[in-house]
């Protein structure tokens, strides 16, 4: 029996694709190195500037704190409505039905105007004006965390929920409590279902700090407008602005990766490197 001289298929539709793509790339990098309009040069001279630097600075605040605020208060809330006790569960699963059906700038909105609301709020020994107490940087904070605190009670609960119940029935017959079993045994397993969105939440957070500039909060888009109102240097004031959330965003992405791969240690998969869906190379015999 004779080998068979098998030939690959030939694809001639993928070459004629990737033609067309290159080709397209190279039209739009040309228009865009050679297009005046831009004003390449007030880009560069615009991205270092004190005051876009300092919009910046604001928005990795912004960020951080939501972020970390959001966390905290989302551990909180989603062992809430895991608990056994109806109250605790139905005020978690209110909380997650209130700040996920509104949208995040209609809540930035209502923070900045609460004065309205109270006047004065007293908290216990604290008495102060609610204009002076919620600053424009305090209502976005507000805003931004609680916010974000809905949806990270739902990636915990999801974490959790993803552990084994054999891991809590083996800690309790330990004889460790319900909140030593959730710190010390089911939350360090469920960290490898928690923290891929937890970083998808966080670069969606960066951007979203955008919407505070609609209440005069000074973040990086606020600080482009204020220029850009002076100069009416639209366009490369707000390439500013795109570049630099570009490069945070590829910085958050890196350093997600990173705790991705710590805490998917010792797991068992198919693939640890998502690879492109590839259609079987069919072969012809000559």
């Amino acid at each position: 029996m004779q080998p068979i001289d098998a030939v690959p298929v030939r694809r001639p539709g993928r070459w004629i694709a990737a033609l067309a793509v290159a080709l397209l790339a190279a039209a739009v990098v040309r228009s865009v190195a050679t297009n005046p309009r831009f004003q390449w040069d007030v880009v560069g001279e615009m991205l270092f500037s004190d005051r876009i630097l300092h919009g910046l600075v604001l928005t990795l605040e912004l960020t951080v704190i939501a972020m970390v605020a959001g966390v905290a208060l989302g551990i909180l809330v989603a062992v809430a409505r895991m608990s056994p006790n109806k109250l605790l569960a139905g005020a978690g699963a209110f909380y997650v039905w209130l700040f996920r059906g509104t949208p995040v700038l209609v809540q930035l909105l209502f923070w900045n105007f609460i004065a309205a609301l109270y006047p004065t709020i007293e908290l216990g020994p604290i008495h102060a004006d609610a204009n002076t107490l919620i600053t424009p940087f305090m209502a976005s904070l507000l805003g931004l965390a609680l916010n974000q605190a809905a949806y990270m009670a739902e990636i915990v609960r999801a974490g959790i929920l993803s552990v084994p119940e054999g891991q809590a029935e083996a800690a309790s017959a330990l004889g460790l409590s319900r909140a030593q079993t959730l710190r010390r045994i089911v939350l360090p397993q469920a960290m490898r279902v928690i923290v891929p969105p937890t970083g998808n939440e966080t670069i969606s957070m960066l951007k979203t700090t955008s919407l505070v500039s609609v209440i005069a909060s000074s973040d990086l888009l606020y600080s482009a407008q204020l220029i850009y109102s002076q100069s009416f240097q639209q366009i490369p004031l707000l390439i500013v602005v795109c570049i630099w959330y570009l490069a945070i965003t590829t910085l958050l992405s890196l350093g997600q990766s990173m705790l991705e791969r710590r805490y998917g240690r010792g797991v068992a998969r198919a693939r640890r490197e998502t690879k492109p869906m590839r259609l079987p190379n069919l072969a012809v015999a000559r």
